[in-house]
């Protein structure tokens, strides 16, 4: 027995470092072709600018900026909460082939191009944040209460109770096994909530992003600093302030208190699915023949090659090197926050500092330093690689905390690192990773808004020239993409036997 495990895990061991050199291999394939270059004639300058403005944070317009930060707030609880029943429903009948395939299709789709679709039908209004964010939220929540009740063996007891609905039995017999699991996984989406919420702002809705997104473009580093302040205060203390008991009264708040809602128009929903979204060959055609397919095939194959081809190898070589990057920068940052390296004081630092960058949206702080550094590769590979390495950083800190050491381990922080707790973190670690693989390329893809030549930079360019046929079929492209490397991060993850907790 003792040879067998050996055996497996010597397996596993292997495994898991053959998958890594590839990886790390194939990103430093992908830098080949990669533009990194800093464009402005002094960054240096810029960046004194910018973090000048820390010493002393001002806002212009105060009313104005808590208006938009209770917006943030607002759409942020309602779409979650609405995407947490929804999600919860469907959870129930996860184990459908149909179920699974919707959830995984919306939450393919980033809350941002949701938001540019939903601007087409409803405008600039609440529907549009709402739905924005509950849409693709639906999906993920289905998708991780299904795998808690799995792992809770809910399933398992589906036999003992019969003639009774899916809901009863969840309700008499689950709940007091996944409350717990299904609270922090909610407050944890809410965070996120928070996140997408603010950078909706970049694209006209009314939150914090709009105004930030302003007052970064007139170079008042000030009134940015002053936003992003609120904005981390907002997350760091919702502990504090996000109450069970307190929930009801938030929610009729954040009606009350949300912008005038628009009445809807049904002609634009008409128009949009009727006519917008209808490839422009099968547009006003009579009937479908040979000639109408013709000019269809024609029609795709074009925006396949000249659009869809160059922005999937681009989000692909970005979302590989900044992959790679997440990963080493959250082995640097782990040891930091735990507490086998560093004692309270020494910590303390560094976990605040984790938790400014794990709160600080891919887009938001991609924006940023677009701003600094010029439009290329960088402040893309930067901004995703800072915010995830940052959670895994995180969460990989707070798990080694948990190891036990032998009385006889050493005492020097780089032999403990090297040969005590990397090796026993790694699986989790590789786990953490490749959970994020998904959600990393979901981010690269937008910030082709911002001018990078990922597909978002074609899917946005669509969406302006009101080419919505296109920027449907685009973002078509992107999510079943998506998709797919969701399926093969699901793979190795099984293969090299990784667990991952549903709390990340």
């Amino acid at each position: 027995m003792n040879a067998v495990n050996t055996g497996s895990t010597s397996y596993k061991l292997g495994a898991r470092s053959w998958v890594s050199v590839s990886f790390i291999a194939l990103a430093l394939i992908c830098l080949i072709p990669v533009d990194f270059e800093i464009y402005p004639s002094d960054p240096w300058l810029e960046f004194t600018r910018f973090f000048s403005g820390v010493a002393n944070p001002s806002i212009n317009n105060i009313s104005f900026a808590f208006r938009l930060l209770v917006n943030t707030t607002s759409f942020a609880l309602l779409g979650v909460s609405l995407s947490c029943v929804i999600g919860f429903f469907l959870s129930l009948h996860f184990h459908r082939r149909l179920v699974r395939a919707v959830c995984a299709f919306v939450r393919a789709v980033h809350e941002i191009f949701w938001a540019l679709i939903l601007l087409q039908i409803f405008g600039l209004s609440v529907i549009t944040g709402v739905l924005a964010i509950a849409i693709p939220y639906s999906g993920v929540f289905a998708k991780v209460y299904s795998e808690i009740m799995e792992e809770s063996g809910y399933r398992r007891r589906d036999q003992l109770f019969f003639h009774v609905d899916s809901v009863s039995k969840f309700l008499y017999s689950k709940v007091p096994d996944v409350w717990m699991h299904f609270r922090s996984y909610t407050r944890y989406r809410f965070e996120c909530g928070l996140r997408s919420s603010a950078i909706l702002g970049f694209i006209g809705l009314p939150t914090l992003g709009f105004t930030l997104e302003s007052a970064f473009s007139q170079g008042n580093y000030s009134e940015v600093w002053a936003l992003l302040l609120i904005f981390y205060l907002l997350i760091s203390t919702l502990g504090l302030w996000m109450r069970k008991a307190l929930l009801p009264m938030y929610l009729i708040t954040a009606i009350v208190l949300l912008p005038e809602i628009k009445p809807v128009s049904f002609d634009n929903i008409a128009r949009f699915f009727s006519h917008d979204i209808v490839p422009y060959p099968l547009r006003g055609a009579v009937e479908l023949n040979a000639s109408v397919f013709a000019d269809l095939r024609n029609w795709f194959w074009s925006i396949f090659t000249e659009q869809a081809l160059p922005g999937i190898w681009d989000t692909l070589v970005l979302t590989q090197i900044s992959l790679v990057a997440t990963a080493l920068l959250a082995l640097f940052l782990f040891p930091l926050v735990s507490k086998k390296f560093f004692k309270r004081p020494a910590r303390s630092f560094w976990e605040i500092l984790l938790v400014v960058l794990r709160s600080t949206p891919e887009y938001m702080l991609a924006y940023m330093l677009l701003q600094l550094w010029g439009p290329s590769m960088l402040p893309a590979v930067v901004a995703i690689a800072v915010h995830n390495g940052a959670i895994i950083g995180h969460l990989l800190g707070r798990h080694s905390g948990s190891l036990a050491f032998r009385a006889d381990s050493s005492v020097s922080r780089v032999n403990r690192y090297l040969f005590e707790v990397v090796p026993r973190v790694y699986g989790q670690f590789l786990a953490f990773l490749f959970y994020r693989w998904e959600i990393i390329f979901r981010e690269t893809a937008i910030l082709g808004i911002l001018g990078i030549s990922t597909l978002g930079f074609y899917i946005d360019s669509a969406i302006q020239e009101l080419r919505m046929d296109r920027a449907i079929l685009l973002i078509i492209i992107t999510a079943l993409i998506n998709i797919g490397i969701d399926v093969i991060s699901r793979r190795l993850r099984s293969n090299l036997h990784l667990n991952l907790t549903p709390n990340v």
